[in-house]
């Protein structure tokens, strides 16, 4: 209301002027009154132009977005998106189809169609409890809890601030990542939360029920990788001591594949393991998927720089290196001790390359993913091999074999090999920082999947019938076979 009388005295000091101007000049005694008449004039729409400045200024402030803890106004850079829409699609497919087919083919066939449907039953869930919550407690920003700052929580669990992506706009961007919308960023780290827990099933397929491994699953996303997620890469604690950790070394393979040995250990043995011949039932499905998970690593490890930059290429190039050369080593040691080189061996060998170079794909040179290469083969086939039937533990696809041993030998290796010329930010890495790392992700993963075991097992249950077993759980949990 002021304004409008603002500017109402304005007009009419305007309209004065116009009035006295014929006046004064007829005579010059008036041009006193006209000045006088402007001078007011002046002073009013000065007084108006600041009262529609303030009206206004308050509804351009409503305008701005505001941004939450985690984020930034987004400065597009169209080339880095395009770049991340691709390996966005790329790391989709090492879980769909890729790790279904690879882990399908290496079960017996009675369990095909039960293997594959956990990797599409594990996406459907691990994806929208990431939009739900995950990206919430990995990349938000923590405040105060139960009486601690918001700076102590933070090191722990994101916020609850972004729960169901409140706050989250088409012109919002996460700190870390200023050129990328912020959707298509949490598009992009959907999908490690996807493969993460995927990777688990490969320690306790053809015993498991769906019902268990669903409440398992989701529980697991929740409550352990999104922490580690948050610790390593969303401002946490692991990320402020040094850890490095390029693509998921411990994040995703450590993670996964400590939670799968001790889901192994805490589900028994397969009935008839170690007395039995359990044989893969298709090889050429286990070469598939293996291919479509080696093609896929590549937005894994390069999509990891965000931008198709020089880190990208060298991660890309590194990936390449390292899985040939673990996949060579498995196989000549293989050869050696079995007289049979063989054609699972050699497929397992590459995986292991792929998993060992993930956390320090964007930190060494390519002399330094051969030799991670050359060392991740022998180390895994070990521990895939003759750890497992040592301890007796019944590990199914030797999640923890080839995901555990290697993203742990690969994340001490970083270090080794860092080299500040391909990544400024391998400056003063060293082994010490990356054990610790290692260490406290052993400890978080090991007992948060212990108690959400003892959960399941009171509530769902989580082991099939003897009957079911032997029956096979295509046909028993889903009324389906590969073959009539």
């Amino acid at each position: 209301m002021k304004t409008w009388i603002k500017l109402s005295k304005a007009a009419a000091c305007a309209a004065a002027i116009m009035l006295a101007a014929p006046v004064a000049g007829t005579a010059m005694a008036a041009a006193p009154v006209a000045a006088e008449v402007a001078s007011e004039a002046a002073e009013a729409m000065s007084e108006a132009a600041s009262a529609v400045e303030e009206a206004v200024a308050p509804e351009a402030e409503a305008e701005a977005p505001v941004l939450l803890g985690h984020q930034t106004a987004l400065e597009l850079d169209g080339a880095a998106s395009a770049f991340v829409f691709l390996s966005t699609a790329l790391v989709l497919m090492m879980t769909l189809p890729g790790l279904a087919l690879f882990y399908g083919g290496m079960v017996r066939k009675k369990n095909v169609i039960a293997t594959v449907t956990q990797s599409v039953a594990v996406s459907c869930v691990a994806g929208l409890l990431w939009l739900v919550v995950g990206y919430s407690i990995a990349f938000g920003k923590a405040g105060p809890l139960f009486g601690q700052s918001a700076d102590f929580v933070n090191q722990f669990i994101g916020g609850f601030d972004v729960l169901m992506l409140k706050g989250v706009t088409s012109s919002t961007a996460f700190s870390a990542a200023p050129y990328l919308p912020e959707m298509l960023w949490i598009a992009y780290q959907m999908t490690f939360a996807i493969i993460t827990p995927a990777l688990i099933t490969g320690a306790f397929a053809e015993r498991i029920k769906l019902s268990g491994l669903l409440l398992f699953m989701a529980l697991w996303s929740v409550f352990v990788y999104a922490p580690i997620c948050h610790q390593v890469w969303g401002g946490g604690y692991l990320g402020s001591m040094g850890v490095l950790d390029f693509a998921g070394g411990a994040v995703v393979h450590v993670n996964s594949g400590v939670a799968g040995l001790v889901a192994a250990l805490f589900l028994g043995r397969r009935k008839g393991y170690g007395t039995e011949e359990m044989p893969p039932n298709n090889l050429v499905f286990v070469m598939i998927g293996a291919s479509l998970l080696f093609v896929g690593w590549i937005g894994f490890n390069a999509g990891s720089a965000w931008t198709p930059d020089g880190i990208a290429a060298a991660a890309l190039l590194n990936t390449l290196v390292a899985a040939f050369a673990s996949g060579l080593t498995w196989k000549i040691v293989e050869w050696i001790v079995r007289r049979k080189p063989s054609l699972l061996g050699i497929l397992s060998g590459i995986v292991a390359g792929l998993v060992a170079i993930t956390p320090a794909a964007g930190f060494v040179n390519p002399m330094g993913a051969l030799f991670i290469g050359l060392i991740a083969g022998p180390v895994c086939y070990f521990s895939a091999v003759w750890v497992k039937k040592i301890l007796g533990y019944d590990d199914s696809l030797d999640a923890f074999g080839i995901h555990g041993a290697g993203g742990f030998l690969g994340a001490v290796l970083t270090a080794v090999f860092a080299d500040a010329s391909i990544n400024s930010l391998a400056e003063g890495a060293t082994v010490g920082a990356q054990l610790a790392g290692l260490g406290f992700t052993i400890v978080w993963s090991a007992v948060g999947t212990f108690i959400i075991l003892v959960i399941c097992k009171f509530t769902t249950g989580l082991r099939v019938s003897e009957a079911d077993e032997e029956a096979g759980l295509d046909s028993s949990l889903h009324d389906e076979a590969l073959h009539h």
